[in-house]
């Protein structure tokens, strides 16, 4: 892999970010938390991309793990939204799946580096 964008798991955290930000862009969510789940969502995919980019695998794994803790932030405030009834039911489960798929994908890529000879 040449990029961070070649990385799956990038992948599906940026389509995360844009999907967010379809949903604080067209729904009547609380400014605030639209805010905080927005940088929430993005910090995950930004933090694969400036891990990556350090070219340490000591470093990647660092970000990785602040990538994996804004993916339960974004869950944590989704839920928040979601229980004062400003994101539907659908929308929610469907987000929230997106955000526990990513997260686990993380931890088997923290793993994978963990061990791995490279350094």
């Amino acid at each position: 892999m040449k990029t961070f964008e070649d990385l799956e798991v990038y992948k599906k955290a940026f389509d995360f970010s844009v999907q967010i930000f379809k949903l604080t862009s067209h729904n009547k969510i609380n400014k605030n938390i639209a805010s905080q789940l927005e940088r929430a969502a993005l910090s995950i995919s930004n933090n694969i991309a400036e891990g990556f980019e350090l070219q340490s695998n000591k470093q990647l794994i660092r970000f990785l793990y602040i990538s994996k803790g804004s993916c339960g932030e974004s869950r944590n405030i989704l839920a928040v939204a979601h229980k004062l009834h400003q994101v539907s039911d659908e929308t929610y489960d469907r987000l929230r799946k997106k955000a526990v798929d990513i997260s686990k994908q993380l931890s088997n890529f923290i793993k994978y580096l963990e061990k791995s000879e490279i350094r």
